[in-house]
């Protein structure tokens, strides 16, 4: 097991003291990565105590250590998970070969590419959060926030190494880039759409962490079957931390659909905005939203790109070794939807080219499944009401059906149809407005949540509830 050097400047387990060069090239971009986090990260409270998790090692029992920090003083460093000496390449034309310690010429390209968008959505996304503290329904949610911010920080981190230890001139450059973007800036955006969006209240924040960092967990497996073994052990530990933020997530969601579904039930209404609660069909309109952004970060449906990257074995698919076929996939096909003939129906395409589909499709059987833990909480309360995830081909600007105006239910309409009826399925400036509304200003006195949502389950790290995760100046 390889150890993490906590002394250094930059803590890491990949031995930047035998590397003069590239631990002089990681500590000049590392004032840099500070000022950009002074600048765009979390306002007002960065220096408060944070009950943070911090990685010591990588092995199961070193990498959540909890303990006070405050956010400035955290230890971001680099960790990649153990190598296994006996790793070939599991898929694509290279199949069966040693895995790739140093980045062939051929793909050098298209794989500083693929590390460059990854490493562009860490920042992105506390960009997107930076200002939600001041709005926080409990101290125990800031504290989750805030975790979710560091980490993204340390997978910035870990993308940037790469980049400075195997991509040279090139790689600092765009190291340099990533710190340059502003998510939603009119000039220098983010690079994917979903990462310009805004996060302007709790209720987006819990639906990106449900289904954007859900996208996160999907992309990170397909990375961490890479034949370019570095990139495959970094993405393996990101995929640790990657967790809690899904946690967060679906946690949150429930969480709210728990005190809404309360007041529902007390009062006998589904007009429950005049007790200071998020209705379901808003919460439904959000969840709408979020899922149409999110399943456009997969890109289109048929892709030679994609193709490209699994022949290349530069980027796997979900869970490579579960897939009983000659993991080449020349000769294969895979039913994708597709628009024809006035209907949706299931076409036998080429499988290569349907790489990002078939992803696509894994991650809505795993997102199915947290839309089928909310649906619970709501028969858990006998309330008549089911959250759905809205037609695949709805409110889509990437792919395949990106020129079609379909509702939820997988009805297509024509466009003046869709501009006139869109606020029954996206949330209107009026819906932000009254969620917005809800969260004026933080509660953070520990054990207090604001009337808009329940209090977890459990705490953290076998800590109470009302325990004071953030230490408030």
């Amino acid at each position: 097991m390889s150890t993490v050097n906590l002394s250094e400047r930059i803590p890491n387990n990949v031995d930047l003291t035998s590397d003069r060069r590239l631990r002089r090239a990681l500590e000049q971009w590392q004032p840099a990565f500070l000022d950009w986090w002074r600048e765009m990260g979390p306002v007002d409270r960065a220096a408060s105590e944070v009950y943070l998790r911090t990685a010591t090692s990588v092995d199961r029992e070193g990498w959540a250590n909890f303990a006070y920090t405050r956010m400035p003083d955290y230890r971001w460093g680099i960790f990649l998970a153990d190598a296994d000496p006996e790793r070939k390449i599991a898929f694509g034309d290279h199949r069966g070969e040693a895995v790739w310690q140093r980045v062939p010429g051929d793909y050098r390209a298209a794989l500083r590419r693929l590390i460059v968008i990854q490493g562009d959505t860490e920042p992105a996304s506390v960009e997107q959060q930076r200002h939600l503290g001041r709005t926080c329904p409990s101290n125990y949610d800031l504290r989750n926030l805030f975790q979710i911010n560091v980490e993204e920080g340390r997978h910035l981190w870990a993308m940037v190494y790469l980049l400075h230890a195997h991509f040279g001139r090139d790689g600092r450059e765009e190291a340099q880039a990533l710190l340059q973007r502003r998510s939603g800036d009119a000039d220098h955006p983010r690079i994917l759409g979903a990462f310009n969006e805004r996060t302007p209240d709790w209720l987006a924040l819990f639906m990106f962490t449900f289904l954007t960092d859900r996208d996160g967990k999907f992309q990170l497996h397909s990375l961490a079957e890479s034949a370019f073994d570095p990139l495959a052990r970094t993405c393996r530990f990101m995929l640790t931390e990657e967790a809690h933020h899904m946690f967060v997530g679906i946690t949150g969601l429930a969480r709210v659909v728990q005190r809404t579904g309360e007041i529902m039930r007390e009062h006998d209404t589904e007009d429950v905005r005049s007790f200071g609660v998020i209705d379901l069909p808003t919460f439904q309109k959000y969840l709408n939203f979020h899922y149409s952004v999110t399943l456009d970060l997969f890109g289109s449906e048929l892709s030679t790109n994609a193709a490209a990257s699994y022949t290349s074995g530069l980027k796997g698919r979900f869970d490579e070794s579960g897939f009983e076929d000659d993991h080449r996939l020349h000769h294969d096909s895979w039913p994708g939807l597709r628009f024809e003939e006035g209907a949706f129906r299931r076409v036998p395409v080429p499988a290569l080219n349907a790489i990002n589909e078939r992803l696509r499709d894994a991650f809505i059987a795993d997102v199915e499944t947290g839309v089928g833990r909310l649906n619970r909480v709501l028969r858990g309360l006998d309330l008549d009401f089911e959250i759905a995830l809205p037609h695949v081909a709805f409110n889509r600007r990437v792919g395949l059906f990106r020129e079609l105006h379909v509702t939820p239910q997988g009805a297509v309409l024509d466009a003046d149809a869709w501009r006139r009826r869109r606020h029954e399925w996206l949330p209107s400036e009026s819906d932000r407005a009254y969620v917005g509304s809800l969260m004026p200003e933080a509660l953070t006195e520990p054990g207090k949540f604001a009337n808009w949502i329940a209090p977890p389950s459990r705490g953290i790290d076998g800590r109470p509830v009302d325990f004071e995760y953030v230490r408030l100046d």
